[in-house]
């Protein structure tokens, strides 16, 4: 039950609050394994969708082209992503997930399958599916007035 001398709880707020906390548990546990989100992001892309380009997919994560070229490249050392075309400057770069970066991404899953997990144990399954769907739903609805 709400105070009513104190003002409503923020969904928006709540909902950052908790993205943060999740994020950071991911985080940790990516970091333990030598990985970040945005190798996480970039491997999940370029399975997706191969050959994006380094502008896309920093676009897509909401970085510089420099800071994705970066991520790449530490990809393409670990032998997850090859590069199938030339480097040069102003071509464009066709990227594809090797074998091993399907593996290095399963793994990946497999930590945000961790969070998912420890998410329904707080909040319980139904809740949790009720949550996606909502939340997923706000996500679409601000994604198209944007």
């Amino acid at each position: 039950m709400e105070d009513p001398g104190q003002p409503p709880i923020s969904p928006a707020l709540l909902l950052m609050m908790l993205g943060r906390q999740l994020r950071d548990q991911a985080d940790a546990e990516l970091r333990r394994q030598g990985l970040s989100m945005r190798h996480f992001s970039a491997l999940g892309h370029l399975a997706h969708q191969p050959g994006l380009s380094y502008s896309e997919l920093a676009r897509r994560d909401g970085i510089t082209t420099q800071s994705m070229q970066s991520t790449l490249l530490q990809l393409q050392e670990l032998g997850a992503v090859e590069r199938l075309t030339a480097p040069g400057r102003g071509r464009t770069a066709d990227l594809q997930v090797t074998e091993s970066g399907h593996e290095l991404l399963n793994r990946c899953r497999a930590v945000l399958n961790d969070v998912d997990e420890r998410l329904r144990d707080a909040i319980g399954a139904g809740e949790a599916d009720r949550m996606a769907k909502a939340t997923l739903r706000a996500l679409t609805a601000f994604t198209e007035s944007y």
